[in-house]
């Protein structure tokens, strides 16, 4: 497990238009990359390029959506950037039935008492993202701007 550390600073995420209300508001999905089982996790990217990579795979939804800059502070956070075992296509596995391996990575982040967890993006991993499991280190900086893919 990696040692906690702080994380102070802007964050993106893309919400549709029935979430800018409560733009901390955890993932509504049962599962995704980093949660299961009831968990609570609010995903967000480190710029505003890495959210528009993030929601790619989701686009065939055809929801509109906008992107929100929020900020994120917390003193407990996982860094996982780099690690290539955490940014694997997790939807493939779960769709076959077995439980995604990057669920590991973000339990023992839980565990440890992190309230969030720095990863790298998959198909860009120069880019970074963040799983929030503590959505009140959130806070909205706005203003929502439109997002066009």
């Amino acid at each position: 497990m990696k040692p906690l550390s702080t994380f102070d600073g802007p964050v993106w995420r893309l919400l549709p238009d029935a979430l800018l209300d409560t733009p901390a508001e955890p993932a509504r999905a049962p599962v995704g990359r980093f949660h299961h089982s009831g968990q609570i996790a609010a995903y967000a990217s480190l710029s505003a390029e890495g959210a528009s990579v993030a929601i790619q795979r989701y686009l065939g939804d055809r929801i509109a959506r906008k992107l929100v800059p929020m900020w994120l502070k917390s003193d407990c956070v996982v860094d996982e950037r780099g690690n290539k075992a955490a940014s694997v296509i997790w939807q493939d596995i779960c769709a076959n039935g077995l439980r995604s391996p990057t669920w590991v990575f973000s339990d023992a982040a839980r565990d440890a008492g992190a309230q969030a967890m720095l990863y790298s993006s998959r198909s860009r991993p120069e880019l970074d993202h963040v799983v929030v499991f503590d959505p009140a280190c959130l806070s909205f900086v706005g203003p929502a701007t439109s997002f066009e893919p």
